[in-house]
């Protein structure tokens, strides 16, 4: 059984003074440790969300960089395929109006030729006549 006396008064005085002094001594310290942790963390999560909104500008500068770049490779690209294009077809027309010009003059070589054949055909043509119509008759014309 409980008594009431004088003991019982001091321990309550004893329990608040108790609670007192843990409060100061332990949660107050426990419970700014506390704070100063999610305080920390909190400052932590701004600088990851910093550094991310960083990184995902730098890589969207990156990314239109590389764009502008190989845009402008894709230009210069088809610049030298037309540049190439454009020289690979006047060397094929200077070489075609070479060749065009050298079997013309084989042609007009080969036509002397022929005339020239031709008339020497021609002139020796009589005496053969005369020659095979001897030969076929038998006697000389």
């Amino acid at each position: 059984m409980i008594t009431m006396d004088i003991t019982l008064v001091m321990q309550i005085v004893n329990m608040i003074i108790l609670m007192f002094v843990l409060n100061a001594v332990i949660y107050k310290p426990v419970l700014k440790v506390l704070r100063d942790r999610a305080n920390k963390l909190q400052g932590m999560n701004d600088g990851i969300v910093k550094l991310e909104e960083n990184a995902r500008r730098r890589q969207d500068e990156v990314d239109s960089k590389m764009a502008t770049a190989s845009g402008k490779a894709k230009a210069a690209l088809d610049g030298a395929r037309a540049e190439a294009q454009t020289a690979g077809d006047l060397r094929l027309a200077a070489i075609k109006a070479e060749s065009d010009a050298v079997k013309e003059k084989e042609l007009s070589d080969v036509r002397s030729e022929i005339a020239s054949a031709r008339q020497e055909l021609q002139a020796g043509l009589d005496g053969f006549a005369t020659a095979m119509a001897g030969k076929i008759l038998g006697r000389s014309l």
